[in-house]
């Protein structure tokens, strides 16, 4: 996507959030739909608000209650509607949010220039101490952008939007710790939120042609092979073109002889490294696991055609401003065929697009995101049915993602028992969630998007294309049970930034009650009224004895801790070393970004902390109750 088309959805964005809210027309349910929802009223508004949500704020549930919950549904299929000012907010404390990559790049030079500049010999030590700080600045903006996704998802209006781009980031996944994605990250970020109830095929789109994604699979230097013709010769001068080569010329002049020849050298070494030929990277992700799935019908062979057609789909240079561009002497000009369908021969970039309109009309595809989907907000195992029914609209509406997940969560199967709190929130929609339970106030730190890494989720941290997982099974383990536990402790001891239990609506009402009235109103407050023997048990008695058993050294390793000591030794409890480190962390983002972007970061660790202060009366009640087994689940 170019930057000019980036600005303006994100003007669009804040013209959205400023403008006025219409009142909603809600397509009503099918008199038969309604009759077979399985869900009292009461428990319909809290699996909408469990699902389309991140979970639901003090005060949200009785909103739903009294607007309708097919109403309520159909304002957030309509986030246009939604006024957003919080949003809107959050946005601007965050400046990397508003740059394009060039002005990233600009901004915070990667570690490789800066060592490039490093190796000057007019440098002097002060110089070299500057541009290594430098340096790590250059993961602020990965930092920024996970603190901005987690206040978004905290404070918007527009909670579906923002499910949805969750949603959509993780099927369409980068990490950010490849090459210098992470300059691309904020415009892929206002990219798939722009599209993220759209047109699937407008999505698909955007995502193909964002540096972010040209970039993780390696399309952006894929090119013809030998074997075949393409559509220009290849420009001299090492593949620049003129005004680049000129600008070459100008900054080699204005170097010393000696940083002429390190600069030349370190060129052709860069050239020489740099791979050639038919890249099938992308090509094979996009169709197993952004489109037609991996039993969609594809072979080997439409995974190579569809990458020849793809050629020559590459990035401007930063001095360019970044953004896509085709490249005429680097796409394969052979006819092709791809799943049945025949391109021409001669022809340039719109192989590409076509083959884009191929995958994102195929029946497979229709059946893999409306299974996802239906994943998402139903069952690890959603019915044969229900995926059919889905797969329809998708057809029948041109791929309209509003309309497919409209089929999805306004279906009986939305709103049947076995539905009904069967989804195991992700360390992501667990802290936002506890977060919005209390009324949190956003946390423009880096702190909670740490804590959700170390519970197993860094954010754009997962380096294998397939996202991270989607069903519970892959989230709960021993460990993982133990750390979400005492995670609800974490919480209920103000560790959570922005989420203070004396500030929780509901504490004033209770604080003094007896301690089963305490109970009933937070059971009422978090769960909508329902727990079941086992949960209110430990609520009333005030131990766990899945804690028990596990002794007191299993405390979760919370926001306050260094996460390279993940170690088995507790802290005491007035060890301050993590206090200290916890103040740096919060104030340094571009530390914090580098830590959770790690390879193999994304796996739930056993980490322990210092013991938490002890917990009794109300704040002892909401730390088990955000530990229960009812939060765990949406």
């Amino acid at each position: 996507m170019s930057s000019r088309r980036i600005s303006i959805a994100l003007t669009a964005l804040v013209v959205g959030a400023c403008a006025p809210s219409h009142p909603a027309t809600a397509p009503a349910p099918s008199p038969a739909s309604v009759a077979a929802r399985e869900l009292t009223a009461d428990q319909q508004v809290m699996q909408a608000l469990n699902r389309l949500t991140f979970g639901p704020r003090p005060g949200d549930a009785e909103r739903v209650r009294a607007m309708g919950v097919d109403r309520w549904i159909d304002e957030q299929l309509h986030p246009e509607r939604l006024p957003d000012s919080a949003a809107t907010l959050v946005a601007a404390r965050f400046p990397v949010l508003a740059k394009s990559g060039a002005e990233l790049l600009r901004d915070y030079p990667p570690p490789g220039q800066l060592l490039a500049r490093l190796r000057s010999s007019t440098m002097t030590a002060a110089d070299s101490m500057r541009i290594r700080a430098a340096g790590r600045e250059s993961y602020r903006v990965v930092g920024e952008l996970q603190t901005a996704k987690v206040a978004r998802a905290v404070a918007s209006e527009r909670q579906l939007q923002e499910v949805m781009t969750d949603f959509w980031e993780n099927h369409f996944n980068v990490f950010a710790g490849k090459d210098r994605i992470r300059y691309h990250l904020p415009a892929y970020d206002a990219t798939i939120r722009a599209n993220a109830l759209g047109k699937f095929r407008d999505l698909l789109g955007a995502v193909a042609h964002s540096d972010a994604m040209l970039q993780y699979l390696d399309n952006f230097q894929s090119i013809a092979d030998s074997t075949h013709t393409t559509l220009r010769a290849a420009p001299r001068g090492g593949g620049l073109a003129p005004q680049q080569r000129l600008a070459l010329q100008r900054r080699l002049a204005r170097m010393t002889p000696e940083e002429r020849q390190r600069a030349l050298q370190l060129g052709a070494q860069l050239q020489q490294r740099r791979p050639r030929g038919l890249n099938e990277n992308y090509a094979r992700e996009l169709m197993e696991l952004h489109t037609l799935g991996v039993d969609g019908g594809y072979t080997q062979k439409d995974v190579i055609e569809v990458a020849r057609a793809l050629t020559g789909w590459s990035i401007k240079g930063p001095a360019q401003g970044g953004g896509f561009v085709f490249r005429p002497e680097a796409h394969d000009a052979d006819a092709k065929v791809v799943l049945g369908h025949k391109l021409a021969a001669g022809r340039g970039v719109e192989d590409g697009e076509e083959v884009l309109d191929i995958v994102a009309h195929h029946p497979s595809t229709a059946r893999f995101i409306a299974y996802k989907l239906a994943r998402r907000f139903v069952s690890d195992t959603p019915s044969a049915a229900l995926v059919a029914r889905a797969a329809a609209t998708f057809t029948r509406t041109d791929g309209d993602i509003r309309e497919t997940l409209r089929t999805i969560v306004t279906s009986p199967e939305f709103f049947s028992q076995s539905a009904y709190r069967a989804k195991v929130k992700s360390p992501f929609e667990l802290v936002v969630s506890a977060a919005r339970a209390l009324g949190a106030q956003v946390d423009t730190t880096p702190r909670t998007a740490q804590l959700i890494g170390r519970l197993g989720e860094p954010i754009f941290g997962h380096s294998d294309p397939n996202g991270y997982p989607e069903t519970g099974d892959a989230w709960m383990n021993t460990g993982a049970i133990l750390n979400r536990i005492n995670f609800g402790l974490v919480v209920a001891a103000n560790r959570l930034p922005g989420a203070r239990l004396g500030e929780w609506p509901v504490a004033a009402r209770l604080r003094g009650a007896p301690r089963e009235q305490q109970v009933d109103g937070v059971v009422a407050a978090l769960f909508g009224g329902a727990v079941s023997p086992d949960t209110r048990a430990v609520l009333v008695s005030g131990e766990n004895p899945l804690l028990a058993r596990a002794g007191s050294q299993a405390a979760i390793d919370s926001a306050d801790t260094d996460t390279t000591a993940m170690t088995m030794t507790p802290a005491p409890v007035n060890d301050r070393r993590a206090e200290r480190r916890a103040e740096r962390l919060a104030s340094d983002p571009a530390v914090a970004a580098r830590e959770a972007i790690k390879p193999g970061a994304g796996r739930a660790q056993p980490a322990v902390i210092g013991q938490l202060p002890p917990l009794n009366g109300l704040a002892q009640i909401v730390g088990l109750a955000l530990g229960a087994p009812e939060f765990q689940r949406r």
